[in-house]
């Protein structure tokens, strides 16, 4: 212990760090009542965390036996900064005691990307984390409620760094965020060499005017609207378990119905697709039960009001739509179930049962759509009469700004996103996408396997 310790003092520490190129991991604030130098926070993982010498609170009375009551906190950030090797503290200790933190153990998908250099309420931009949309971050402390400590999952580099807590990030989008009002996707009515387009079609309904199913259980999505994280934990396919269902969601016109035919064709024992149920009468030529399941349209309307459909529309007086039950039939014969549905509905379908895993079909710039499409046809009625044309600029265009109005507002949604500017090369990441989901380990929400 030095000998000029004023012996008022009642307790004081002198502490050592050897100062390394990485920071000290700590932040300091003006305590305003008293105007003196606290320590406000301690980075998980940091040098400060690892010595287990300095704590939240403690009050910073000389830095290298520089006195600090007078100086700002930026001018005791620049001491530091200028300090080589070991740096000297005097400081006072906090009364509190502080309890071991059991943190660490909680995992969460990032839904937006963050940029601590452009967050005007973070307390010291340099402690940021950033993160994009889709990372795993690991969540070493939530001491404070406005901001958590985390680190990127698997980065060997121990010390953690701030990002905005869940509540506190919803708040802020939430009063950002007026209601916006987008217009409803194209109604269009697609259909390609026999493979039908998901039913994007308007129910003739001065009441609702949807055409997804309505979900029991819709209380519990309010907060999903506004994106911030999601607990997640590793999950890996048993043997004995249904395959994950696969669904698809792409812009009109993008070339996923060409692509689940390639997969089918690929392995037609391996891969399944739904039979949709229409109130249409049967044509000569057709099975029931394998074009479509022809039903009344009485026993159809029960159906809905029994939320059993996914998705359903009517067209020219007749109804169309997938049943929940027609993809558990896919998966009950051991099959992986392709499903192509709006991206509105996907949310409907994150439950244990499905343990869905979403693939975004993306397009490629205008420019190579003009490029790629220039042969390319487009179906454009559901009806068989509906001849095939040739895209037009007015299709390209429609395609860029629902594939950019999809990716907005559902994006965090999505697992993957594959653009489909060559068939070949998509439908190889598309393959390549396909086998991993079936052997490695996906992160997925906590809630699928709590439930």
């Amino acid at each position: 212990m030095p000998d000029d310790i004023d012996e008022e003092e009642d307790s004081v520490k002198i502490i050592r760090l050897v100062k390394n190129r990485e920071p000290l991991g700590a932040t300091i604030k003006k305590d305003e009542p008293t105007g003196a130098v606290v320590v406000a926070r301690i980075m998980r993982g940091g040098a400060a965390d690892r010595s287990g010498l300095i704590h939240v609170g403690d009050e910073l009375r000389e830095v290298n036996g520089i006195p600090v009551e007078e100086k700002s906190p930026e001018e005791i950030i620049q001491i530091l900064a200028q300090s080589q090797g070991a740096i000297t503290f005097k400081i006072i200790p906090s009364i509190k005691e502080d309890t071991p933190s059991k943190e660490g153990k909680m995992f969460i998908k990032a839904l937006f990307d963050y940029d601590p250099n452009e967050d005007k309420a973070i307390p010291c931009k340099e402690a940021g984390l950033s993160f994009k949309k889709g990372d795993i971050l690991q969540i070493m402390s939530q001491d404070d409620a406005t901001w958590w400590q985390a680190k990127h999952e698997g980065d060997a580099n121990p010390r953690a760094g701030l990002i905005p807590s869940k509540h506190f990030q919803e708040r802020r989008l939430a009063l950002r965020r007026p209601e916006i009002l987008v217009q409803p996707l194209q109604v269009s009515n697609r259909k390609s060499s026999g493979f039908r387009r998901s039913f994007r079609l308007s129910r003739k309904d001065k009441k609702t005017n949807k055409s997804m199913y309505e979900c029991k259980k819709s209380d519990q999505y309010d907060t999903a609207d506004v994106p911030t994280y999601e607990e997640v934990t590793p999950y890996r396919r048993q043997m004995n378990e249904n395959y994950r269902l696969v669904v698809l969601v792409g812009p009109v016109g993008v070339g996923l119905n060409e692509l689940k035919r390639k997969l089918l064709i690929s392995d037609t024992q391996h891969y399944g697709v739904t039979v949709p149920h229409t109130t249409r009468p049967r044509r000569s030529q057709e099975s029931d039960g394998v074009e479509y399941v022809f039903v009344s349209k009485h026993l159809f309307e029960t159906d809905v009001q029994n939320n059993k459909f996914i998705e359903y529309g009517e067209y020219k007086n007749n109804y169309y739509g997938t049943s929940i039950d027609s993809v558990r039939s896919v998966l009950a014969k051991n099959k992986v179930c392709l499903l192509d549905v709006q991206p509105h509905t996907v949310k409907h379908l994150r439950t244990l049962e499905f343990k869905p895993y979403v693939i975004f079909i993306k397009p490629p710039s205008i420019e190579r759509l003009r490029e790629t499409r220039k042969n390319a046809k487009i179906i454009s009625s559901r009806d068989e009469q509906g001849a095939a044309k040739p895209f037009t600029e007015e299709d390209f265009q429609e395609m860029i700004k629902s594939a950019q109005i999809m990716e907005s507002q559902y994006g965090h949604l999505f697992d993957k996103t594959i653009v489909n500017d060559d068939l070949t090369v998509a439908f190889s990441e598309l393959k390549t996408t396909f086998d991993k989901l079936e052997t490695d380990t996906h992160w997925v929400p906590v809630s699928w396997l709590h439930s």
